[in-house]
């Protein structure tokens, strides 16, 4: 009976583990912001309130404000784009995040999103929706947890988006800070929208049967890049 409740012991305090650390507003959707009217830019508003749970990063600067409805020209920033936003395409639900890598100060930086969790137990991969902001460029980014370097593929593509797996297997129950980060590029922008993280059970497939499927998701993007107009954007 003893060691039927030690069990049972451990089994809960673990359990209570990763309620306590688990990752939170995978998909953006808990931000707390007055809504912009339709058809204006918005301003800088607190990072804590517009993506809770998530620390953003400009190079090695951690920024405490983000920008609602706007984008800024040239520069680094991190933005939101909430309901009432038409210009750029909210990928899912109501809100999307766009990074922006670019000048900051005298240099180019790399543009992140930072938050510390725990990988549910079982997790195969984590799974994620992006897409280039500005031009025909395939998104440059990469994804990191526990500051090692994760293998991002494409998995299928959407209206709007390439839907994105890494294979998380090796850290499942770890704890540790998942980042995504786009990345500076001074040859041309590198502004990417993301939402919809997401922990799966299902495994990333190999790379080598997804070479023709890469190809069949790489020239419909190209081909709206070059459709979709360049709308550039100025901050308040």
């Amino acid at each position: 009976m003893k060691t039927i409740l030690t069990i049972i012991t451990l089994l809960f305090g673990q359990f209570l583990i990763q309620a306590q650390s688990a990752f939170v507003n995978l998909g953006f959707e808990s931000a707390d912001l007055p809504p912009i009217p339709q058809g204006q830019f918005g301003g800088f508003v607190p990072i804590s309130q517009a993506l809770p749970g998530w620390k953003g990063v400009l190079g090695t600067n951690t920024v405490t404000s983000v920008l609602q409805n706007n984008a800024a020209v040239g520069g680094a920033n991190i933005s939101i784009f909430g309901p009432n936003w038409t210009t750029a395409q909210i990928i899912e639900g109501q809100y999307t995040v766009l990074l922006q890598p670019g000048a900051f100060g005298a240099l180019d930086v790399d543009a992140s999103l930072v938050q510390t969790g725990v990988i549910p137990i079982g997790s195969q991969s984590l799974r994620f929706k992006a897409a280039g902001w500005s031009d025909v460029w395939i998104p440059e980014f990469s994804v990191y947890f526990t500051g090692q370097q994760l293998s991002a593929i494409p998995l299928s593509s959407g209206p709007n988006y390439t839907y994105y797996g890494a294979d998380v297997s090796a850290f499942s129950g770890q704890k540790g800070d998942l980042e995504f980060m786009a990345l500076a590029n001074s040859s041309h922008p590198n502004n990417i929208l993301l939402d919809s993280f997401v922990f799966s059970p299902i495994p990333v497939p190999e790379p080598e049967p997804l070479a023709l499927l890469g190809l069949a998701i790489v020239i419909p993007l190209v081909w709206q890049r070059f459709r979709r107009p360049f709308v550039k954007l100025g901050s308040k």
